[in-house]
């Protein structure tokens, strides 16, 4: 008897969002892929801080989105300039790159750009995760300094 007028004060101190409802109801955490990842989910953001890192969510944002977005565009946009340089003269020092320039053009362009789309599908399902995070800012800036630099090599 004396434990419910302790959880009632408990309740009142606590802001109401944060106000105890009972025992967890769900039975597992939310999966890395579920019947929601693809046809729209049910939890966009996390409910904790402590569940913050290592967990996954149904919903992506519009920044997320924008970024691999940026990611896929620079890398179609590098497929582009080191096919362009290569007929001018240039030669690949990529030696994955060499490799498979040597199946075509249109060959080189689709297994690339399937390779890296496959890379930001993984990232950006672990986008909670600290290692996930720094791959998609370290594949967007180095995508972007190598677009600037094909774009350089046309001024030399």
């Amino acid at each position: 008897m004396e434990t419910r007028p302790q959880q009632e004060t408990e309740q009142q101190s606590l802001p109401p969002d944060f106000a105890y409802r009972g025992p967890d109801r769900r039975r597992a955490p939310t999966p890395r892929f579920s019947r929601y990842t693809l046809w729209g989910g049910r939890r966009q953001v996390l409910r904790r801080d402590a569940e913050r890192e290592g967990s996954f969510v149904d919903v992506y944002g519009r920044r997320l989105f924008l970024l691999v977005l940026w990611v896929a565009l620079m890398n179609v946009g590098d497929s582009f300039f080191t096919l362009v340089h290569l007929q001018a003269g240039g030669v690949e020092l990529n030696p994955v790159a060499k490799l498979l320039l040597t199946t075509g053009r249109w060959n080189f362009v689709f297994v690339k750009s399937i390779l890296i789309g496959l890379a930001l599908i993984v990232l950006a399902v672990h986008k909670n995760f600290h290692l996930a995070k720094i791959g998609l800012w370290t594949a967007a800036g180095t995508y972007t300094c190598l677009v600037a630099y094909h774009l350089l090599l046309f001024r030399l």
